[in-house]
C-alpha cells in the first residue's frame, strides 16, 4: 500500500488541513491530501521506483507531488516553512518539523493532523475549537493574514460553515482584518470570486456581508460602498433552503447595473454571471412595480413572452 512505501523509507505520512476538519467534523471529505517528511525529490524517486504514475501539476517547487493510484489523485506536500512571503505567494524551504508547518497554515481548524493510526496532532488547539465552533487564526491574526492577504475571505467563508451563530468573533481579530483590508486590493479577483461565491452560499451571509461593509473590505472586493442591505437582508431571508446562484444573491445587495459592472471589472466573473447580476437587476426594478393581488403576474407574463 501507500503507506507501506513510506514507512519502508522512515517517512512520516499524516493526512493534512481541511481533510482532517471534516473528518473530525463527520463529513466525507472532498479530496485528501498528505503532508510527509520526505521531501519531492525523495517522493519521486521513490514512486518511480515503486511504478506508481506521477502526475506533473507544476506544484513541485512547492514541495507537492501527486500520485496517481487506484483511479485516485493523491496530494503529497513535504512539510514546509514560509521563508518569505508577500501577501500573495510564499518562498518556502522544507522542514521535517510538523508544527513548524501547522504553524503556517491560517485558521487552527485547518491546522490539524491526522496520523493514519487514527492519532491527532493539534498543535494549535484545532480540535477544542472545531468542538466549540470557533473561528480562529493561528498565533497573531494580523500576522497570518499579511502572509496571503486572502486569509481574509477565507476567515469570513470557514465562520460561515462551521459556527452556530452570527456575531461570534473576537474583537482583535475583527481588528487586524479592518487594519489590514486594504491588503485585498493586492489579491487577483479570481481568487477573491472563489471565496466569495462560497461565502454567498454558506450560512450567516447577511451578517458577514454586512460585516464586511463595517470592516472596510467592500471596496477592495469589488462590492458597492453603498450596497442595499436591508433588500439583501430580506432576500437571504427568503433563499434558505433554495439553493440560488451566488449571484442571484448577490444581486440583491446592487442599485444598479454599473454595481455589476465594477464587480466584473474587479472580480473578472463569467459572461453567465454578469449577465445574470444585469438581468435581474434590469427586471427588478421594472417588474416589482406591479403589486395588487396577483404580485407575481407581471414575472409569469415576462416568461410567457
Amino acid at each position: 500500500s501507500f503507506l507501506e512505501l513510506f514507512e519502508k523509507k522512515n517517512y512520516e505520512l499524516r493526512i493534512a488541513g481541511g481533510a482532517v476538519r471534516d473528518l473530525l467534523s463527520g463529513m466525507t471529505p472532498q479530496d485528501i491530501d498528505f503532508a510527509t517528511t520526505a521531501t519531492p525529490a525523495e517522493m519521486k524517486e521513490m514512486f518511480t521506483s515503486a511504478g506508481v504514475r506521477l502526475i506533473n501539476n507544476k506544484g513541485e517547487k512547492h514541495g507537492t507531488i501527486t500520485a496517481r493510484l487506484h483511479e485516485q489523485n493523491f496530494e503529497i506536500t513535504t512539510l514546509r516553512i514560509d521563508v518569505v512571503t508577500d501577501g500573495r505567494h510564499a518562498e518556502v524551504e522544507f522542514t521535517t518539523d510538523w508544527e513548524k508547518d501547522a504553524e503556517r497554515r491560517d485558521l487552527t481548524v485547518n491546522s490539524m493532523f491526522l496520523g493514519l493510526d487514527g492519532m491527532l496532532y493539534d498543535f494549535f488547539n484545532g480540535y477544542e475549537d472545531l468542538k466549540n465552533k470557533k473561528i480562529r487564526f493561528v498565533g497573531k491574526a494580523s500576522e497570518r493574514i499579511q502572509e496571503d492577504y486572502l486569509r481574509i475571505l477565507r476567515y469570513f467563508r470557514f465562520y460561515g460553515k462551521i459556527t452556530e451563530k452570527p456575531g461570534d468573533h473576537e474583537p482583535s481579530t475583527l481588528q487586524a482584518i479592518k487594519e489590514n483590508a486594504k491588503g485585498l486590493a493586492g489579491i487577483s479577483g479570481e481568487r477573491i470570486w472563489v471565496e466569495l461565491k462560497k461565502i454567498l452560499l454558506g450560512n450567516h451571509v447577511n451578517h458577514l456581508v454586512r460585516l464586511m461593509c463595517e470592516l472596510d473590505i467592500a471596496q477592495y472586493i469589488g462590492l458597492p460602498l453603498d450596497g442595499d442591505l436591508e433588500e439583501f437582508d430580506r432576500v437571504t431571508k427568503n433563499i434558505q433552503n433554495l439553493c440560488p446562484k451566488p449571484m442571484t444573491v448577490l444581486t440583491s445587495l446592487f442599485k444598479g447595473k454599473d454595481d455589476v459592472t465594477n464587480l466584473d471589472l474587479r472580480l473578472k466573473i463569467s459572461k453567465e454571471e454578469k449577465n445574470l447580476g444585469l438581468f435581474l437587476v434590469k427586471h427588478r426594478q421594472e417588474l416589482t412595480k406591479a403589486m395588487g393581488p396577483e404580485p407575481l403576474r407581471p414575472y409569469q407574463d415576462f416568461l410567457m413572452d
